[in-house]
């Protein structure tokens, strides 16, 4: 440890020796992890969680606990040492599996995974990210239902984060936001021990961070003592009296705290100790006790389950009465919670597919979008909608929409230029439950977000992602903005659902697609250029929630399909006529969304590609994705090159997006 530090050493005990020693076994078990952080954290872990934590072991849903996140994921071992001490479904024998295959614990945490965990953390700042979009769910819900009297919705978001936290980028996009919302349920904890893997930290990581968060509108308590049980407890009592900003308390610690020969290093960041340093650590800290054995009076300390029912019957006789004074609004809470969608939405998103349709609008889709929300958001008042910094162009707002601004609760949030930030605030608000979030930039941007945007999949998570601007149709802003690969590997995210919609009915579809959906988030990718409304028929209408169809028919016997998304639609439709002329039918594909084609039985992927028919594919993209469509005996219109500034009709042709080159490909593919 270095003096200039001053970090005062714990005073061990049996309650913080537990975490560290259930760190320390498992890791050396698994013979992989990292008992670091835990042991570094435990005085903070047994303040936090023994002293102010509101939660219920045995119904780890209660809507108004406490959330916790840990941001320093890789230090896993620390939450699941403290779900098994405090009594949730987490037995020992998970303990023992840690970093197994199919055991309930993984390397980092995950969400579904293990009970009690409120997300998946890891990818380093981004479980802050999270904890700012819980606290701003949990003020968004406060505002929206509490009552005089009866504040159903009143809880704390807790993260633990470590310098890694701080030193990724995406820290500050969320961090600055919630500094500007005044989450002052918000408080965090940074694990100041000046370690990472490299080493110690002063050579790559000078920051005045309090000063960084005092910048943010943030309420810092500096320098405490992270092994002094008395000086946390000061600490998070003084967050506590401070309720329009959130808190960040910095702990100063020992990376280790606890391993005589390795502790205050990078040697014990990531990786076991070995068995002599474990057996060392153990005589150091006075842990007279087996791996994985707690004695009694150990789980009797830490155990929640009493209290955690006690706090949770306490709420419930308060929602009881708010139930019998607001009758509507506890109905509501509880749908919302739930995840529930209105009993009535499926008959108005049918109303409003079948306005949509009758319309006939020929307009930009990311305008049919912006129609979609106006009309789907009266049936939705979980609708939480935003943008970053483009609300003018990706048109995400709608006629009423309220627009948060600074610690002003609303419905509408202007993220400002923060892709990244945004995408994992969603995630966190989605996590949270009782809001359905939407945010919106350029698709080229989501380059920005990708992880989050991963994470989103990953954890399952109704999280809509409203990408604009689509292709090189929004033309003189050239390759820096066109995206090109942008649509395609989107779909590479497993569980995904990616929607390219060619008008405005395929838009209005996509939409209600995203919002009915219950497994996971959605990319709806919309054009800044207008596109050509497309006749259907109510079968064609029901089968664009397949995700592909037929959308023109081939006059007589077909010879070729040709399969298109978006914009590139009505550039088929038009080859098909011309076609047709020559005596030559094809039919006419339009897959909105491959991923959700491709889950469809294989008698309706049939029924729509034919097996043994010649397939040409048209996008203004890579072309990579589609030869599993076309085969290698057909052809992909498309560009496996960057854009060019010009306007957008003269980008199309130079690219090759016309008809008469549409018309001649697929003669070359008939013909071959």
């Amino acid at each position: 440890m270095s003096v200039a530090r001053k970090v005062n050493p714990p005073k061990f005990n049996d309650i913080t020796g537990a975490i560290r020693m259930l760190a320390v076994d498992a890791v050396q078990k698994a013979n992989s992890g990292h008992p670091g952080a835990p042991m570094g954290m435990a005085e903070i872990a047994d303040v936090l969680w023994n002293r102010h934590m509101r939660h219920n072991p045995t119904n780890p849903k209660w809507a108004d606990r406490d959330r916790f996140v840990q941001s320093n994921g890789h230090g896993s071992m620390l939450i699941y040492a403290l779900l098994h001490l405090t009594g949730y479904d987490l037995p020992m024998d998970e303990l023992k599996r840690f970093r197994q295959m199919h055991s309930k614990t993984p390397g980092h945490p995950e969400y579904g995974y293990t009970v009690g965990v409120e997300t998946t953390t890891g990818p380093l700042g981004q479980g802050i990210t999270n904890a700012v979009g819980f606290a701003m769910a949990e003020k968004l819900l406060a505002a929206e239902f509490n009552k005089p009297g009866l504040d159903i919705v009143d809880h704390n978001t807790y993260v633990f984060m470590g310098d890694g936290c701080m030193m990724e980028g995406i820290s500050h996009e969320a961090c600055a936001l919630a500094g500007t919302w005044g989450l002052g349920k918000l408080t965090a904890f940074w694990d100041d021990n000046e370690i990472s893997i490299d080493g110690h930290t002063h050579g790559w990581f000078t920051d005045d961070t309090a000063k960084r968060f005092e910048s943010y509108g943030w309420h810092v308590i500096a320098n405490v003592q992270g092994h002094d049980s008395d000086a946390i407890e000061a600490a998070i009592q003084a967050a506590k009296k401070v309720t329009d900003k959130p808190t960040l308390i910095c702990c100063k610690t020992i990376i280790g705290a606890g391993s005589p020969n390795k502790q205050d290093s990078h040697d014990v960041h990531g990786a076991a100790l070995g068995d002599a340093e474990v057996a060392a650590t153990r005589a150091h800290i006075g842990w007279n006790y087996p791996p994985f054995e707690i004695p009694a009076h150990v789980y009797k300390a830490w155990d929640a389950k009493d209290k955690g029912a006690a706090l949770e019957a306490a709420w419930n006789k308060k929602f009881a009465a708010y139930s019998a004074a607001f009758p509507k609004e506890a109905a509501e809470f509880l749908r919302r919670s739930k995840g529930d969608l209105p009993a009535d939405f499926a008959a108005h998103a049918a109303k409003v597919i079948a306005d949509t349709n009758a319309k006939g609008e020929t307009i930009a889709t990311r305008k049919a979008s912006q129609n979609a929300i106006n009309a789907l958001q009266p049936a939705l008042p979980e609708f939480l909608g935003g943008s970053a910094d483009l609300t003018g162009s990706n048109l995400t707002n709608w006629v009423g929409a309220k627009h948060v601004s600074g610690k002003a609760t609303g419905n509408y949030i202007s993220y400002g230029v923060r892709e990244f930030g945004m995408s994992h605030i969603m995630n966190g608000m989605a996590l949270h439950g009782g809001l359905l979030p939407f945010g919106g930039t350029f698709l080229m941007f989501s380059e920005y977000a990708r992880n989050a945007l991963r994470m989103s999949a990953l954890m399952k998570q109704r999280v809509i992602y409203v990408f604009t601007h689509d292709s090189i149709g929004l033309g003189e802003d050239g390759p820096t903005h066109q995206p090109v690969e942008q649509t395609a590997t989107l779909r590479y995210i497993p569980n995904m659902q990616v929607w390219r919609p060619c008008d405005t009915v395929e838009s209005a579809v996509s939409w209600v697609a995203a919002v009915e959906r219950t497994d996971g988030p959605s990319s709806l990718i919309f054009s800044r250029q207008n596109l050509q409304f497309q006749k259907r028929d109510e079968a064609q209408i029901a089968n664009i929630r397949k995700g592909g169809y037929v959308l023109s028919e081939a006059a007589g016997k077909a010879q070729a399909i040709i399969i298109s998304t978006g914009s590139e639609v009505d550039l088929a439709i038009k080859a098909q006529a011309v076609l047709a002329t020559e005596g030559i039918n094809v039919r006419v594909v339009s897959m909105p969304s491959t991923n959700v084609f491709d889950n469809q039985t294989q008698a309706y992927k049939d029924s729509v590609l034919p097996r043994g028919m010649k397939r040409i594919a048209v996008e203004a993209g890579v072309t990579h994705g589609w030869y599993k469509y076309v085969g290698l005996d057909g052809a992909v219109i498309g560009m496996d090159c960057f854009g060019e500034s010009a306007p957008a009709p003269e980008l199309f042709k130079h690219f090759g997006f016309t008809v008469d080159n549409v018309v001649a490909t697929v003669k070359k593919v008939i013909a071959a």
